[in-house]
């Protein structure tokens, strides 16, 4: 049995908030909110701080990490920022949107993984913003987990995955989108490109940049430098197989083994007797109720996988986002890359 004292969980006070500053201000790590997911903060520009969170994670070096602002002069501290980056920022900043630009000197190799680029955003989660103020540093923060498995959404996951690595965990309710940031490519403004979806629609940023951005295209996994987080071909993945599948009916269900579980994105309804199976098996779930679209898909969606990864299944079936809006692209990348081949 392990003799690491527990992270301790803070609640959000004024108190608390002074104190998580400190740790981050002299090169400790604090696990805090974002509106995406939670985050493992530690001094952007501090190359011991930011080479612990790699240990905590068990991250590799050739995944770099976002850099985390709270305003744009800020952002100009640890990026070249280009006229379309700065118009991208004042429509979408703060948000759940990330900009790969060229980095300042003062950037940290290890930050950007050895590329002569780095990864910035403005986090919209006023709790994430007070640590950054009151540090008086930018924050690399990449998800607060073990590297590769589901992303926490919630103080729980955080403590049960990286409990007994970090000392600091600040508690902000769950996180209220439930998935990573969309990411920009923005180091040649002539020639944008989506590299990972996420609640910024391609369309929005188009219309703000009066130009074409290419279209996002999954990654293959490599053992070069990635040139921003979240684009290795297995990842977000839960220790249970996952099987994908475009759309699930009630003949999947019967088919299946008892200790198979279901994930639809929205609860069934049943339009025949036959169907019923889909609403009353106990191996059945979904993300968003009757009434619920793609947001609430969206936020629920590693809670749920969590979930079903601590229980007794021996194989989870998730459905596919329908259409091929934001979330549903950002829902599907997440999914596809949760079931990759080990």
């Amino acid at each position: 049995m392990s003799t690491t004292p527990a992270a301790r969980v803070y609640r959000p006070t004024p108190r608390n908030l002074a104190y998580l500053a400190k740790v981050l201000a002299s090169g400790g790590l604090v696990a805090a909110p974002t509106e995406t997911v939670y985050g493992l903060a530690a001094d952007a520009l501090n190359p011991k701080a930011c080479r612990a969170i790699f240990r905590a994670k068990g991250r590799p070096a050739n995944d770099p990490l976002i850099v985390h602002v709270d305003s744009l002069e800020q952002a100009g501290e640890v990026a070249v920022l280009n006229e379309a980056a700065r118009q991208i920022a004042r429509a979408f900043w703060p948000g759940p949107l990330t900009l790969v630009l060229p980095k300042q000197p003062g950037v940290p190799a290890l930050v950007s993984s050895g590329l002569p680029s780095v990864a910035v955003r403005m986090p919209a989660h006023p709790l994430f913003r007070e640590l950054i103020r009151r540090s008086g540093c930018p924050l690399a923060a990449p998800s607060a987990n073990m590297f590769g498995y589901v992303s926490p959404t919630t103080a729980a996951h955080v403590r049960d995955g990286l409990g007994r690595r970090i000392g600091h965990i600040l508690d902000g309710g769950a996180a209220s989108i439930g998935v990573e940031s969309t990411i920009l490519d923005l180091r040649d403004p002539k020639h944008p490109a989506l590299l990972r979806p996420g609640a910024v629609s391609r369309e929005e940023l188009e219309y703000v940049l009066g130009r074409k951005v290419a279209a996002y295209k999954r990654k293959v996994a490599a053992h070069t430098a990635a040139v921003a987080p979240g684009m290795l071909e297995r990842h977000y993945s839960p220790r249970t197989p996952l099987t994908l599948v475009r759309k699930l009916t009630a003949p999947h269900v019967r088919r299946a083994r008892p200790d198979e579980a279901f994930l639809f994105i929205q609860k069934p309804t049943a339009t025949k007797t036959s169907d019923c199976i889909t609403k009353t098996a106990n191996n059945v779930f979904w993300l968003c109720d009757a009434r619920g679209g793609l947001a609430q898909a969206a936020h629920h969606l590693f809670d749920q996988l969590r979930s079903l990864d601590s229980g007794a299944w021996t194989r989870l079936h998730a459905e596919l986002a329908p259409g091929q809006d934001a979330l549903a692209l950002a829902i599907n990348d997440r999914l596809q890359r949760a079931a990759a081949k080990r």
